[in-house]
């Protein structure tokens, strides 16, 4: 889902939640799609950042998903995104960004970090995807969302708290850095050791995605 399509899902998410499902992995581009397991090409099926992205500091080969709950690409790409990053090395570390290009991600971004504050992210993620990809649930409004992570059995008051404070507001802040020093045009896309960038809109999937990022992975630690 490219920044436009954000952008207009945002306008329609104002007056009514139409998310629309997909099933299994997205497929964007056909042609990408025929292509077979052969050389991954740098501008076709990933792109190196001119300017290196900041990392964290842990010595690890950092790879980042860059992610919106209400995107059907990438709700489609959970099953395989659990699968792929449990079986990553020892020495890459995974984690997930929620982007913000509007009012509406900021408050899915907001419920995210809150979240992973109070220690109920992993319990709660996949719930988040399931209510509104296949239950049609609107989640644009701080009260709905509210509503729904004490359904999950998260203190009410304590998320309240959590989703206004700064060191939320802060973590937001620093995922609309971290999207523009990516050059983030739409999501998921995977950004590895803050020099590449791959997507399924690049590869024609997000199964081939995939696979590129395990070689950009490879060629990151190689160049360590």
């Amino acid at each position: 889902m490219n920044r436009r399509d954000f952008l207009n899902r945002h306008a329609v998410a104002a007056s009514a939640w139409t998310v629309t499902a997909v099933g299994g992995l997205s497929v964007l581009n056909p042609q990408a799609q025929a292509q077979g397991q052969g050389d991954f090409i740098e501008g076709r099926d990933f792109r190196r950042l001119g300017n290196p992205a900041p990392v964290p500091g842990h010595g690890k080969i950092d790879v980042v998903e860059f992610f919106w709950y209400g995107c059907p690409h990438c709700h489609a790409l959970e099953p395989a995104l659990d699968v792929w990053s449990a079986k990553l090395p020892a020495d890459v570390a995974f984690r997930r960004m929620p982007v913000v290009f509007g009012a509406l991600h900021e408050a899915h971004a907001r419920m995210f970090f809150a979240l992973e504050a109070l220690g109920q992210l992993n319990t709660v993620h996949k719930r988040i995807f399931a209510a509104l990809h296949v239950q049609r649930r609107r989640l644009d409004k701080f009260d709905d969302i509210a509503a729904f992570v004490a359904e999950q059995g998260v203190d009410k008051q304590k998320f309240s708290e959590a989703f206004n404070a700064f060191g939320v507001a802060s973590k937001v802040k620093q995922s609309q850095q971290l999207s523009q020093a990516y050059g983030l045009e739409g999501v998921p896309a995977l950004g590895i050791a803050g020099r590449f960038l791959t997507a399924g809109s690049m590869t024609g999937s997000n199964e081939r995605a995939l696979q590129v990022a395990d070689a950009l992975i490879a060629r990151s630690r190689k160049s360590a």
